[in-house]
């Protein structure tokens, strides 16, 4: 795997009120790290229908005198934003949440007939010991030599059933890998919990009040404001969430009650 580079000083938004909207940049693709894709695609697109998730998609992405070929899995709708879509796009590792039905950017949808099969993971116990654990995640660097990234698995993906969302600290935004393979190949090492991480965990029957739905800004350095909603509240970290920003199809990923 490939060493991701993103700027790492990614600031980190507070909740508010605002909801400005932003002119979006042309939607780059983020092949930061190089995985193989193990899903299948058949012929014959059929065109797009309303329920999206778990289909395999494919469409052109349109800005300005700017085009290209994007095809991948749709993971998941958001409640909070029923247009905004979860997409895992084939070669590239971050998840994208695009608003598929309506932005005018998306030419030419497709939804292609194969579904993605259901994946049967190979151990059920280590998957679930890792959800919710600081890792440790090796990628080899362009030079070869292998590159430590400290991150947080967040959940088993959607859909993807074998694949886990995570995220790191250099690049809060949210990513997606067989970390089962990883950590057999060595290359994923789960991080001893420190006795502070522990008693700062939530006490049993503990109710953290939900931030999903919540407006977030932050200032930029040159003075403007970023805006955005929260869209998730990760269920073994119910402090972390996931935000989407009307100026960037990444989601990023934030611990809003450390940082509030």
């Amino acid at each position: 795997m490939k060493t991701p580079f993103k700027n790492p000083a990614a600031p980190r938004p507070r909740a508010e009120g605002g909801n400005s909207s932003l002119t979006a940049n042309m939607m780059k693709k983020k092949n930061m790290h190089n995985r193989k894709q193990r899903s299948s695609v058949g012929s014959g697109p059929a065109p797009p229908r309303r329920n999206l998730v778990g289909c395999r998609i494919q469409h052109i992405w349109k800005e300005g005198n700017k085009s290209s070929q994007w095809k991948g899995t749709v993971l998941d709708q958001v409640p909070v934003s029923p247009s905004l879509y979860l997409i895992k796009y084939d070669g590239f590792d971050c998840i994208y949440g695009l608003e598929l039905l309506s932005d005018q950017r998306v030419v030419g949808l497709e939804v292609l007939p194969d579904r993605v099969a259901p994946a049967r993971v190979s151990d059920a116990p280590l998957a679930d010991t890792m959800i919710g654990k600081a890792v440790e995640h090796m990628f080899e660097t362009e030079d070869g030599p292998k590159e430590e990234w400290r991150g947080m698995v967040l959940a088993r993906a959607p859909v993807m059933t074998s694949w886990f969302y995570i995220t790191y600290e250099k690049d809060p935004v949210l990513y997606m890998y067989q970390l089962l393979d990883d950590y057999k190949e060595g290359d994923l090492r789960i991080m001893p919990e420190s006795s502070e991480a522990a008693a700062a965990e939530r006490e049993p029957g503990e109710v953290v009040d939900s931030l999903v739905g919540k407006q977030v800004e932050y200032a930029r350095e040159d003075g403007g404001k970023r805006s955005g909603m929260v869209i998730h509240q990760v269920e073994a970290k119910p402090s972390v969430y996931f935000i989407k920003f009307h100026d960037d199809f990444h989601i990023y990923v934030y611990d809003l009650v450390k940082t509030s």
